[in-house]
Parts: C-alpha cells; sequence; structure tokens
C-alpha cells in the first residue's frame, strides 16, 4: 500500500498533463513554455537547493557510487555496442537503457518511502548522475560517431541547466557558504514547484510521442526496468551497502528512462527509438516499480 500511495500522485500529474494535451487544454505553445521554465529553471532549483543542505558526509562513500554506476556504465557500454555493430553508427540509445527518470520519479519516490536519509543517498547519485553519464554520451558520440570532436560540443552538451544546478548545490555544500535568507527562500519557492510543473509537461511531452513499440523499444524497456536495478541490486550485496542505500539505489535504478536522453539522439531513428522507450518504460513502471520497491523493502 505504501508503494501505491507514493507511486500514483506522480503519474496522476502525468496522466494529468497527458490528458490536458491530449483535449487541446493545454496547447503545444503553452506546453512548451512551461517546459522551458520547469526544466531550465524550476528543477535545476531542486537540485541546487538539495545538495546545498543535504548531508553528503552521511551518505556519500565509494561503495554507494560503485554500486549504482558499474551496472550503469556497462548497461550503457554493452547496448552502445550492441546498437553500433547493428546500425553501424553511434546512436544514444545506450543512454536511453541506463539514465534513469531519477529527478521526476526518483526524488518523489524516495522522499515518500524512505523520509531524508533516504534523500541524502538519492543527493550523492545525482551528484554524478547526469554529469557521468552525459559525459560518457558525449564522449563515446564524438570519438566513435560521424561528428568530429569539438570542445565547445562537448562543454555544450554538459552545461545543461540541471547539471549547472547540481554544480553550484556541490560548490555551496562543500564551501559551507550560507545563501541570504531571501535568496533561499525565493529557490525553494521554485523548487516547490518543479515536481508538479514538470511531472505535467513530462505527461504533456508523452502526448505527442506515438506509441511505436519496436522490439527495440522493447528491449531497451526490459534493459531499463528489469536488468538494470537487477545488476544494481547485485553489486550493492556485493559490495556490502547497508539496506537502506541498497533499497533506495534499487528504486532509482529501476525508474523508467529520463526524457533528457532525447537531447543526444542525432538522427530520425534515434529520436523515433528513444521517445517509444521512455513512453513504453513509463507506462510499464507502473507495474515493475512497486515490484522492484517491494524487493528492496524486503532485503
Amino acid at each position: 500500500m505504501a508503494a501505491l500511495n507514493a507511486i500514483l500522485p506522480i503519474f496522476l500529474l502525468i496522466m494529468l498533463g497527458y490528458g490536458l494535451c491530449r483535449f487541446g487544454v493545454l496547447t503545444p505553445d503553452l506546453a512548451k513554455g512551461v517546459s522551458v521554465v520547469a526544466f531550465k529553471l524550476f528543477l535545476p532549483c531542486v537540485l541546487l537547493t538539495g545538495l546545498a543542505t543535504a548531508r553528503l558526509d552521511q551518505g556519500f562513500s565509494p561503495g554507494l557510487l560503485l554500486a549504482y554506476f558499474i551496472p550503469a556504465l556497462g548497461v550503457f557500454v554493452c547496448t552502445s555496442l550492441y546498437m553500433h555493430r547493428r546500425f553501424g553508427m553511434a546512436t544514444s540509445l545506450g543512454l536511453c537503457a541506463c539514465f534513469s527518470n531519477n529527478v521526476l520519479i526518483g526524488l518523489p519516490l524516495v522522499a515518500t518511502l524512505f523520509g531524508d536519509q533516504g534523500l541524502i543517498y538519492t543527493f550523492s547519485v545525482l551528484a554524478f548522475h547526469s554529469l557521468l553519464l552525459f559525459t560518457f554520451q558525449s564522449l563515446y558520440t564524438s570519438f566513435a560517431g560521424a561528428e568530429a570532436f569539438s570542445m565547445k560540443g562537448f562543454l555544450t552538451n554538459l552545461a545543461n541547466p540541471l547539471i549547472v544546478g547540481i554544480l553550484i548545490g556541490i560548490t555551496i555544500n562543500v564551501s559551507g557558504i550560507s545563501l541570504p535568507g531571501a535568496v533561499d527562500h525565493v529557490l525553494h519557492w521554485m523548487a516547490d514547484a518543479a515536481l508538479p510543473c514538470a511531472l505535467i509537461v513530462l505527461g504533456a511531452n508523452l502526448s505527442t510521442f506515438r506509441l511505436m513499440p519496436s522490439r527495440l523499444a522493447v528491449g531497451l524497456t526490459v534493459v531499463k526496468l528489469v536488468l538494470m536495478p537487477a545488476a544494481v541490486l547485485l553489486v550493492s550485496v556485493l559490495v556490502g551497502l547497508n539496506p537502506l542505500a541498497r533499497a533506495v539505489l534499487i528504486v532509482m535504478a529501476a525508474n523508467p528512462a529520463g526524457v533528457n536522453v532525447l537531447a543526444f539522439a542525432r538522427t530520425p531513428g534515434d529520436v523515433k527509438i528513444s521517445s517509444s522507450t521512455i513512453l513504453v518504460s513509463t507506462a510499464f513502471s507502473i507495474v515493475t516499480l512497486p515490484l522492484w520497491m517491494a524487493i528492496a523493502s524486503a532485503i
């Protein structure tokens, strides 16, 4: 019941955005405007305020990062190699198989299920999540793809608002700087607005995708929703993480593919398969997430 209560509000907001867009209440132009504000301003504030105040010293450990990123990078490398061999070119599909929607879906799930201590582990992973996986994707595209390596293009891919918010939050945390009260209030107000707005926008964006569950999209969904969390569970046990940290990582790994991967899609085929995977994995995560949450709570 706790798992259901944690998941339902998230997917109700996604379905609300989907319905508003399908019935014309939320027009494409309006959805685009809300999306810009939510993803470029509000969500970075979630990461900035969370990381600035998180007790990372209580949750951060090499074992925590290894337990999550060894499976994530393993999935990325294996999937990218397979897709490269299949298509003869660099794709973003390896990122699609390993990049979880850990901000929009992961944060509220962990907060509801595991409380503040769970969020400490979550923010410890989020401090490296986008930065590390986007870096590997950018390097792979540059050195194995048709595009010539460009430092400017590489830095542009990394300098997105979410990573900027992460870096500012970590800097404030490490330096011990205290923000002025008014600034802190404004940042928290924007952070409070982020998740409802972003989830509605996510639903609106999903309504524009066409459900084309090709074998590749289904296969990537299975990798993302089944193999990725199973691998994280295995490595978490091997490195000896405590039960709470292990449960948090499993839930994070079991989240559906994040919509940010579309920024790295370079061809119409990439966009088609990635968008289908995002839609299919989001839909099926309604079933798989409670199962993994039950497993995480039981071990």
